[in-house]
């Protein structure tokens, strides 16, 4: 069996990558749909972003809050992160992609 893989983050560090996907779906489940994230949560989701390889193409203009929402198809029928920029655009981010194994792990 191989080494657990840690996650660190700005503001937390997970000692087992599965320690970090549990956290952050239960962080995902905390809201109904159409809720905007607590700014406490704001800043998980902000260190989280972080580590996804398109980072800046989601912030796009910049981060204006995060909301919880249904995912798009293919994956209609869950929920998920999304970003609404300054200019009101929307664009989803997920979590299971940013914990993905990265070369800096």
């Amino acid at each position: 069996m191989g080494k657990a893989r840690s996650i660190a983050l700005d503001t937390q560090t997970f000692a087992k990558a599965g320690d970090a996907t549990l956290f952050f779906s239960g962080l995902l489940q905390r809201y109904k749909l159409g809720d905007r994230v607590s700014d406490e949560d704001e800043m998980h989701l902000h260190a989280l972003l972080k580590r996804h390889d398109e980072a800046d193409k989601k912030r796009g203009t910049g981060v204006a809050y995060f909301s919880v929402d249904s995912a798009p198809e293919p994956y209609s029928g869950q929920r998920c992160f999304w970003i609404t920029r300054e200019d009101g655009s929307r664009i989803d981010i997920s979590y299971q992609h940013c914990l993905e194994k990265k070369p800096y792990d």
